[in-house]
């Protein structure tokens, strides 16, 4: 499968990575919790892991949460053009991972899209162009449907639309209710997890492209967010354009893409 084979090559697992759930998916959902409910738990188990204050704790959560997000998104784009339905209501959570403050999972039956020339778009149940939310079961790669699309512009707008409009701007939505952190720097943290997503995905997929970074950066409209370059080799570099407040904790940290210049991080 292209999906988990690009995201072995690029960690060395798919099935022990401290944020996702072995091969993206949760067999067994007790002690799983829908990415959809109350955002309390949430942002209570991050003042607990960072002892932070509320602010700082929350955005470093969704800084965790948003880049385990993105990686099922990059891989599935890089590795096969296939965007995986990754709603709020499709992502389960869970809090008590050992090695990381919060461990995703997809459901085990989840809606995808492709294009039509995957060889999964000519199964006798995939559904036309115009279709939505057929499910694909198993890790995002077959089952009894999925929604054929026309063109990678078309699946790039259903990565917006799903990523953001069904997850990301929801669940922004619901922290701001409870924690005043800004929305700008939030985005960021996508943007920039996104990024490093996507470069992994590149350098594990034979044949793919640094482009592929701001491909996905442009389609969702983040890229003002973040600074990527890649050097002759294809190796991507990423800086952020915000703060994800790491340096604000009790024991300060500067991040390896963090918005400050040298000269600032030599200071701090």
């Amino acid at each position: 499968m292209p999906v988990l084979a690009a995201i072995r090559g690029a960690f060395g697992t798919s099935t022990r990575l401290p944020g996702l759930a072995s091969d993206l998916v949760v067999a067994d959902p007790a002690g799983w919790t829908a990415a959809d409910g109350d955002v309390e738990p949430l942002l209570a188990a991050a003042r607990r892991h960072w002892h932070a204050q509320p602010h700082v704790a929350a955005a470093l959560m969704w800084k965790a949460y948003s880049y385990w997000l993105a990686v099922p998104v990059a891989f599935s784009w890089v590795a096969a053009r296939r965007v995986p339905r990754v709603a709020a209501s499709d992502v389960l959570i869970r809090l008590d991972a050992p090695q990381a403050p919060i461990r995703l999972g997809l459901r085990t039956a989840v809606p995808a899209a492709v294009l039509a020339s995957d060889p999964l778009a000519s199964g006798p149940l995939a559904s036309g162009p115009l279709a939505s939310g057929p499910l694909v079961s198993g890790p995002l790669v077959s089952g009894p449907a999925v929604s054929v699309v026309a063109d990678e512009a078309a699946l790039l707008e259903q990565v917006r639309r799903v990523l953001l409009g069904e997850h990301v701007e929801p669940l922004i939505d619901a922290v701001q209710r409870v924690v005043r952190v800004g929305r700008r720097p939030l985005l960021g943290s996508l943007a920039a997890n996104l990024a490093h997503a996507t470069r992994h995905a590149v350098r594990a997929v034979p044949g793919a492209s640094a482009r592929e970074v701001g491909t996905l950066l442009d389609g969702l409209g983040l890229d003002s967010l973040v600074e990527w370059a890649a050097d002759p080799a294809g190796l991507v570099t990423v800086r952020r354009r915000t703060c994800c407040l790491a340096f604000t904790l009790p024991q300060p940290r500067l991040c390896t893409d963090c918005c400050f210049s040298p000269e600032q991080r030599a200071r701090a």
